[in-house]
């Protein structure tokens, strides 16, 4: 049986004594090659827990493993370099080039130029940003779904181990997102990469996601397919979160309807 790729039992987080903890005992797996997305409102504890994967937080107590390797073994800074990260807002570098914020962490490990070029080349192609025509362009010359292409590829760069995402199409406009997040679920699935997104948006969990892990006050209420969460939520706060998607499909549904007049079916 494979090593889970992400790894969590047990993972609590107190920022201060005697307050309630951001994140309560939260476990759950992630497999080599799924999508898992961390849902909730504001103040649930996805982004802390994402944070906690790769060390940019540290945990209070629990275990986490990637690869099967308990990440406290692992230096932070080598660790959070096997692990792609991309995030809303991108954080592309305006002073350099395409193809060298792409190189970034390539170049931190010291990989031959020669590869890491050819790295960067691969990738400009894989979300199509051809390099002949985007290597050496600065960002301030793209979209932002071209940044935001950009910053997925970034994270892509040094072969990760797995990849952590907040928020990362948040800041896009609706036909730039959708078109965005169709390309990132082609790459995943290609590449076979293991993905943990953190979202406030169930619609796009539900889109985007093998698995959803639903957080509310730092419990993780439900872990589920998105089938799963619609059709048998855990409880009221689970059965409110799903609700949007539905009533989106089900409005959507009814616009395609023929309108009936006098009885009679009328396109």
């Amino acid at each position: 049986m494979a090593v889970p790729a992400i790894e969590l039992e047990q993972v609590r987080k107190e920022y201060a004594p005697g307050t309630p903890p951001a994140v309560r005992d939260v476990s759950f797996s992630v497999s080599q090659g799924e999508v898992l997305a961390l849902v909730g409102g504001s103040g649930s504890g996805k982004t802390t827990t994402l944070k906690m994967i790769n060390r940019l937080i540290e945990p209070t107590a629990g275990t986490i493993r990637v690869m099967g390797e308990d990440v406290t073994a692992i230096d932070p800074v080598m660790l959070r370099r096997s692990i792609g990260y991309a995030f809303q807002g991108v954080g592309l570098f305006p002073h350099l080039t395409v193809g060298d914020n792409v190189a970034i962490t390539p170049r931190l490990l010291r990989w031959p130029e020669e590869k890491t070029r050819a790295r960067v080349d691969d990738l400009l192609a894989l979300i199509d940003l051809p390099a002949d025509s985007f290597r050496d362009r600065l960002p301030a010359e793209l979209s932002g779904g071209q940044r935001q292409r950009v910053g997925f590829a970034r994270a892509l760069a040094a072969e990760p181990r797995a990849i952590l995402m907040d928020e990362p199409f948040g800041a896009l406009d609706p036909i730039t997102r959708d078109a965005v997040q169709t390309e990132f679920r082609a790459v995943q699935q290609k590449l076979g990469l293991s993905v943990v997104v953190v979202t406030h948006d169930m619609t796009e969990a539900v889109l985007l996601a093998d698995r959803i892990a639903v957080m509310h006050e730092g419990d993780l209420r439900q872990l589920g397919t998105p089938q799963q969460l619609l059709t048998a939520p855990a409880d009221d706060y689970v059965a409110q979160l799903i609700e949007t998607p539905r009533r989106h499909s089900d409005f959507i549904e009814s616009l395609m309807r023929p309108a009936v007049v006098g009885g009679e079916g009328k396109a």
